[in-house]
């Protein structure tokens, strides 16, 4: 989409079969008639372009227009670096999207959901790509998709090198898009993380911004059960429809965690994504080690209990399909507690002691002290 601008590719040279086809008394196809349209391609990158380059930062070598990117590791800092790749999507939040005419956000979700895997492996994230697939290409309708996205890799500090727009008439439906974004980050070789977790640790939550970009296959199942679309009010966001309530986009705690991270506070990161606090936290744990998560010490967004009363969805499956409140959860020394989280607020993150690691036996894994407000 942006980088190497390739939309669709040429058409190969004129076969044989074309050659006769095209000398007969009936008009030649064109990739026009075939549902592929050049032209719209090619406004929409002339549209994007400066998108593209607002994102540029260290590192970013050449212009946009080539058939790859190239970025120079050394430019941007690094001495001893090992590379982090992540990539992911946005799931069926995008059919929310679609539905509710709102494209200018899912593309925050897209980088979001890339860059925060990259920033807890200790990596700062350094350029992004994406792939953008239709039907019929809406050059509007991309062009917002493409704003979010530079949105989110100015958000995150990393540049927005290229990607891939594809035309593929009879995949998908009228309006129907897809997408995917792919980000490349490094760190030190000596500054990779987790590092040296164990009992004792304290738990910091940062707090998401919403239903970020997980479990929504059960959200619109729960709107459908309920009789609701996205232009209904939204019961826990005054003023605000469900669509708009639903479809804020994913946080992106990338510039604060390394912060914290350079700081030398930062032991491990977890990002909550599918799976929740009992799913994803475990990952950057070691074995005989219990996460104690003090419910009700951070607050629970209105959303969430409303889901799980709407949708009748029991508390354990909330916990285990939702963020509930907190997208990122980070692992520092009990002493470095204060700083840590006098740091994090300071950068404008709503960070509160949730808990702490104890010992405990075989894999690592997640208790919820108390109640959550469900």
């Amino acid at each position: 989409m942006v980088g190497s601008f390739r939309r669709v590719r040429d058409r190969p040279e004129t076969s044989p079969s074309e050659a006769a086809l095209n000398s007969s008394q009936q008009p030649g196809l064109t990739y026009a008639a075939a549902g592929v349209d050049i032209e719209a391609g090619d406004a929409l990158v002339e549209r994007i372009k400066p998108l593209a380059r607002a994102t540029t930062r260290p590192g970013v070598l050449g212009g946009l227009g080539g058939f790859g990117a190239l970025f120079d590791l050394k430019a941007a800092g690094f001495s001893d670096p090992v590379l982090v790749s992540t990539t992911d999507g946005v799931g069926t939040k995008l059919r929310l999207a679609i539905e509710a005419g709102v494209h200018g956000t899912v593309g925050v979700d897209l980088v979001a959901m890339c860059v925060n895997d990259l920033v807890v492996q200790g990596a700062e994230p350094l350029f992004f790509l994406d792939y953008f697939a239709t039907g019929a290409l809406d050059v509007a309708q991309a062009a917002a998709v493409v704003g979010g996205i530079a949105e989110g890799c100015r958000i995150a500090g990393c540049a927005l090198v290229g990607g891939e727009t594809a035309e593929m008439p009879g995949m998908y439906q009228a309006g129907d898009y897809d997408l995917a974004g792919f980000a490349v980050g490094a760190a030190e070789r000596g500054a990779l993380l987790p590092r040296d977790v164990g009992p004792g640790d304290a738990l910091i939550g940062l707090a998401g911004s919403g239903v970020h970009s997980n479990g929504f296959s059960l959200v619109r199942r729960i709107l459908e059960a309920a009789g609701l679309t996205p232009a209904d009010p939204a019961p826990f966001a005054p003023g605000a429809t469900l669509g708009e309530a639903l479809l804020v986009p994913t946080r992106i705690y990338a510039r604060p965690l390394l912060a914290l991270h350079r700081a030398g506070l930062l032991k491990a990161a977890a990002h909550i994504t599918g799976g929740g606090l009992p799913g994803n936290l475990p990952r950057v744990l070691p074995e005989g080690v219990v996460a104690r998560l003090e419910g009700g010490s951070w607050a629970m967004p209105p959303v969430f209990p409303w889901l799980a009363r709407t949708g009748g969805v029991a508390a354990d499956e909330m916990l285990r399909v939702f963020n509930c409140g907190l997208g990122m959860v980070a692992v520092v020394a009990e002493a470095d507690l204060p700083a840590a989280l006098e740091m994090l607020n300071a950068a404008g993150e709503a960070a509160t002691h949730v808990g702490r690691l104890l010992p405990g036996e075989g894999p690592a894994r997640v208790e919820i002290a108390g109640s959550l407000p469900l």
